[in-house]
């Protein structure tokens, strides 16, 4: 059997893709798997074991160019696939397989994609964590009506590079005498998902008082936060704080980050890169809820406030005020950090109620 998935354009989504991969392999052993996603996302799909080949969408995100769509459509057809099952739930993300006349064509029922998909399912609230809607698209339609129907959850793994993390050490000049606290204060999502930078230096100053160095992760766009928590640090302090963020690829930043002895994340892709990694994470929720994408880990500790107005799922506070991240403070992410180490491995409890879906999310191709 040969599937082609669509993937999500989003890393955190990517991340959690590897649920339904690792249960698609689980039902077809023999199964090949290719899955076509954003270029960005390519390096995810290197260290998932069970993906076979990984496609590089060479459309850029939100790009419709129904010409192009068919074409490659067209070159895809010659794979012979047996089946496709598309993530996204846009129009446009199911005209590849459509063209590329694979018989089967699995997704949810998303905007106007009668007749494109055949094999399409319309009960998706049945499923109110991403990675069971996900999931439930492995199995047949008429076996899944609801979240229950569903057998495990298997948890994202990513593979380690050793040495391409030991060339990664080196290069950036780092080195493993401390304990590693790992930063991820970005959030590409929007200003909604971002714990304060104040707050982060807080935090990592105490750990640095109490022995460990940080590394702070993200993209090019968070530098300049990046920079800004590295400035509130004590003078004396600031040789073990070490701005890596637009220093590293994707698969520098996951060799390093499985160096981590704790992860302090906003609701982001590189949140969920650390749970696949099974690192000691606490993740800071702000706009969003861990009841629709928590970080799938043994380790976890989730943070956040009870305002009346959370979650809204906005990327920018509708009110202006960003409550539900000023009013997290530091000392309630300290905690969360001894209560990791009194667990030492417990599992997350995430309380199975519905929440809405999200306006806005991750959607691809």
């Amino acid at each position: 059997m040969k599937i082609l998935v669509i993937g999500p354009s989003w890393v955190g989504d990517m991340v959690m893709s590897q649920s339904l991969y690792k249960a698609l392999k689980s039902n077809h052993p023999d199964s090949e798997l290719h899955v076509m996603a954003p270029a960005w996302c390519v390096a995810l799909l290197e260290r998932m074991p069970e993906v076979d080949k990984a496609i590089p969408m060479p459309l850029g995100h939100g790009d419709f160019k129904l010409g192009a769509r068919r074409r490659l459509g067209k070159q895809l057809a010659a794979e012979q696939y047996d089946q496709a099952i598309i993530q996204p739930n846009s129009m446009k993300s199911a005209l590849i397989p459509w063209f590329a006349r694979i018989p089967v064509r699995t997704g949810w029922k998303g905007e106007h994609r009668f007749g494109l998909l055949n094999d399409m399912r319309s009960n998706k609230q049945a499923f109110p964590l991403m990675v069971e809607a996900y999931l439930a698209l492995a199995y047949p339609k008429a076996q899944m009506k609801s979240r229950s129907d569903i057998p495990s959850i298997p948890h994202p793994s990513l593979h380690v590079d050793l040495i391409n993390q030991g060339k990664a050490l080196e290069r950036l000049g780092l080195n493993r005498a401390r304990p590693v606290l790992v930063l991820c204060p970005g959030a590409e999502f929007g200003p909604a998902k971002r714990w304060p930078e104040g707050h982060y230096a807080v935090v990592a100053q105490k750990h640095l008082d109490e022995g460990w160095q940080v590394w702070i992760f993200g993209s090019g766009k968070d530098v300049e936060v990046a920079n800004t928590i590295r400035d509130r640090i004590n003078p004396l302090s600031r040789p073990n704080c070490h701005v890596l963020a637009g220093k590293t690829s994707l698969h520098e930043a996951i060799d390093l980050m499985a160096l981590a002895g704790r992860v302090i994340a906003n609701d982001s892709g590189l949140m969920h890169v650390a749970a696949a990694l099974n690192r000691p994470l606490i993740g800071v929720y702000g706009s969003t809820s861990p009841l629709y994408t928590p970080p799938l880990a043994d380790r976890v500790e989730i943070v956040h406030t009870d305002i009346e107005c959370r979650p809204c799922f906005k990327r920018t506070c509708k009110f202006g005020h960003l409550k539900c991240l000023i009013e997290l403070m530091p000392e309630q992410v300290i905690e969360a950090g001894k209560r990791l180490e009194r667990s030492d491995g417990a599992d997350l409890i995430i309380a199975l109620q519905p929440v809405a879906e999200p306006a806005t999310g991750g959607e691809g191709q």
